[in-house]
């Protein structure tokens, strides 16, 4: 049996197989509001046959958001937006729905990847002021974000809090806190974007502590959901965040009841070096399985149905997540299950689309042909 297609348990979450389709950013929103490109974009990764949909990071405050066009959920009127993108994926597919909850810090104001993505300046069209750790820019030439006080600190992270119940009552299935890419809770985890001298910074310990107050909130507030974390496990750049820290990180977040941790790396610092291949990010989510009893789901680069069934069975990681694979082939968990020999969930509409040599790829279904 492929392992790729075994069910999985993560935390209360019961999962079909172990193929999550990672967050990513679609720049489509109208003030943080779904428009219908999320219908359209959403609706057909939902009918993939993978086992979990997070959907892509998603503002918790208006200034967190990566560019103007972010999603978002700060506000019930940013909800009630969503609501019925959400309740046709449940009315057609019985993929789990999760969402990424994030805050850009002093990478927000920036224009859209297809317009260059560079940093917008607060006093230009469609810039707003940033805030961060320290003032510290991500890049030489950006403008500096505002070190955030006690007072900032608490709105964000009951912004993370209040986005979090929107999400239990939107009924999604999963939350995943965004610790990773150079946003902000990355930003107080790294040295490099973190140069406070309170509570806040310096130490390991006082640079994790924002993010695992904002994890032990979210937890506290929805009790019965799957609530895990994505993490950069280094910086890519030496005297950065790294793989030793990450694992004391994943330690805290196990010990606070964090139901998975979702391992990827990179994106604080322009200096970054990063060695791209396939699967090149396996090692660090192998490490932090093998040091915590915490699912850990493996991405980057995973692109083949063998590769990710060698992940799984050589246990690097516990599920994998496919971002630009799944853009590119929103059918992969269709051709990986027939490549596999497994089964894969699909609507009855298509059910007649099985190739003639893959007959019970769906199933064993008793659709007439006429």
């Amino acid at each position: 049996m492929s392992m790729l297609f075994t069910p999985y348990q993560l935390g209360p979450l019961a999962l079909a197989n172990r193929i999550a389709i990672a967050p990513m950013c679609q720049y489509s929103a109208d003030e943080g509001l779904a428009t219908d490109w999320h219908m359209i974009h959403l609706g057909q990764l939902a009918l993939s046959g993978a086992a979990l949909l997070i959907l892509e990071a998603t503002a918790v405050t208006p200034e967190g958001r990566i560019s103007a066009d972010d999603l978002g959920l700060w506000s019930d009127a940013h909800a009630a937006a969503l609501r019925p993108v959400i309740e046709a994926m449940r009315r057609h597919s019985p993929i789990k729905i999760g969402i990424q909850l994030a805050h850009a810090g002093r990478k927000a104001s920036s224009a859209v990847p297809w317009e260059g993505g560079a940093n917008i300046a607060p006093d230009q069209p469609r810039g707003w002021q940033t805030v961060a750790p320290s003032a510290v820019p991500h890049a030489e030439g950006e403008s500096a974000p505002l070190a955030l006080d006690r007072a900032g600190l608490e709105r964000i992270k009951q912004g993370f809090v209040d986005a979090a119940l929107r999400a239990q009552a939107l009924g999604l299935d999963a939350i995943e806190l965004h610790g990773a890419h150079g946003y902000l809770l990355h930003q107080f985890l790294s040295p490099l974007a973190n140069r406070r001298e309170d509570d806040y910074g310096g130490s390991l310990e006082n640079r994790m502590r924002f993010p695992l107050e904002v994890f032990a909130a979210v937890r506290a507030a929805v009790p019965a959901m799957c609530v895990g974390m994505r993490i950069s496990a280094t910086d890519w750049v030496e005297g950065g965040w790294d793989i030793e820290q990450s694992v004391q990180f994943a330690h805290e977040l196990e010990k606070l009841g964090c139901h998975f941790i979702h391992v990827s790396s990179g994106g604080v610092s322009p200096r970054q070096k990063i060695p791209v291949g396939a699967g090149y990010q396996i090692a660090f989510a192998e490490r932090i399985k093998r040091e915590t009893t915490m699912p850990t789901i493996g991405v980057g680069l995973i692109t083949e149905p063998q590769q990710a069934e060698h992940i799984l069975n050589s246990q690097q990681a516990d599920m994998v997540a496919l971002a630009r694979a799944m853009l590119y082939d929103p059918r992969w968990p269709w051709h990986a299950a027939a490549e596999l020999g497994a089964q894969v969930a699909a609507p009855p509409q298509y059910w007649r689309s099985q190739p003639r040599q893959y007959k019970t790829l769906f199933g064993e279904t008793r659709l007439g042909q006429r």
